[in-house]
């Protein structure tokens, strides 16, 4: 009998699941402004966007000042 309500149960939850549109509303349904935009999806589709290239030039003022940073949200942890 314990085996028959235990299965009883797991069957209607499983009929309950498939009967109701699981993840339905897991999408986003809105149009891409950017679509097409070769700065942010490349020229091509194997290729990577042209903001990737840019390269900027190093400040060795910031690494104290990130260094305090991390000591500060990380502590003496070793880093």
């Amino acid at each position: 009998m314990k085996g028959l309500l235990s299965t009883g149960v797991c069957l209607l939850v499983v009929g309950l699941l498939t009967s109701c549109d699981y993840q339905k509303y897991n999408t986003i349904r809105q149009k891409d402004y950017r679509e097409g935009d070769k700065y942010v999806y490349g020229p091509g589709l194997d290729s990577p966007a042209v903001q990737t290239n840019y390269k900027y030039t190093a400040r060795p003022e910031l690494a104290d000042r990130t260094n305090k940073i991390r000591q500060k949200l990380f502590g003496n942890s070793g880093l």
